[in-house]
């Protein structure tokens, strides 16, 4: 019969791991131990085996320990295997064949979101936001949606003054957004905590608009946002609760996914 010993001291491994990666810094063994529950002889053990393998540093002079370069190769081997763009495509091209419009995905990155994944509904308008294209979060759907989810510090800074509001131009008119300052976006983002979903309303291309719902990491934090796009004078306002219902359930099946859960 197999011995369960190994189970235990995987599952401390990775409790050791986690904690490491959700500091500031190097912290000591005996506050790792204290914080986990663990005894320190359990600890100690397993920090020298996760030295030796690089995975965790050891300071010696602050007798504390860190994150190892190991342990960032495999968040790095994370991103370049697109998890997010190779589990969302079929749940988007899903989500398109349920409710007959256009969806993308996007991540933030800085102010601005870049899509990831268009799955385009067949006979609707051509959009802009192909695959690597980027643009200012606070005009789009996915963008709000993104960034209703961060804590008031982070937002502030990333939109420190008005100059950070840019607007799009986008051929012969400019969008004109009602988000041009910190006090507007706050006002928008905690319209988009109490409905639930966000919104733009050609804020990006004139008679196009869209609906976005966050999915969210093991942690809580937002991954990437979902949002159907569709034309304004087809989907009346009184239908988008509908539409972000269904944006919803494919952004609760992403988050199941990216966390290593099946639907």
């Amino acid at each position: 019969m197999t011995s369960s010993q190994p189970v235990p001291a995987a599952r401390h491994t990775l409790q050791i791991l986690t904690h490491l990666a959700a500091q500031r810094g190097p912290v000591p063994a005996s506050t790792l131990a204290e914080a986990l529950g663990l005894p320190r002889s359990t600890v100690y053990r397993l920090l020298g085996v996760l030295t030796e393998s690089g995975f965790v540093l050891h300071y010696p002079e602050a007798r504390r320990y860190g994150i190892g370069l190991a342990a960032f190769e495999l968040s790095s081997g994370f991103s370049r295997q697109e998890p997010l763009a190779r589990l969302g495509r079929p749940i988007l091209a899903t989500l398109v064949d349920r409710i007959g419009e256009s969806a993308h995905l996007a991540v933030l990155h800085g102010r601005d979101v870049i899509y990831l994944v268009e799955e385009r509904a067949p006979r609707r308008p051509a959009l802009v936001t192909d695959v690597g294209v980027r643009l200012p979060s606070h005009l789009t759907a996915s963008g709000r949606a993104l960034l209703a989810t961060l804590p008031l510090p982070q937002l502030r800074a990333l939109f420190p003054d008005r100059s950070a509001f840019v607007q799009r131009d986008h051929g012969v008119t400019a969008t004109t957004s009602p988000v041009t300052s910190y006090r507007a976006l706050n006002r928008l983002l905690a319209e988009v905590r109490t409905q639930g979903y966000a919104a733009e309303d050609g804020d990006v291309t004139d008679g196009i608009a869209s609906v976005a719902v966050a999915v969210r990491d093991h942690s809580g934090w937002p991954a990437a946002g979902i949002a159907v796009t569709f034309s304004r004078s087809s989907v009346p306002p009184e239908r988008w609760p509908e539409l972000a219902a269904a944006v919803e359930h494919s952004a609760i099946e992403l988050g199941r996914r990216i966390n290593g859960r099946a639907g």
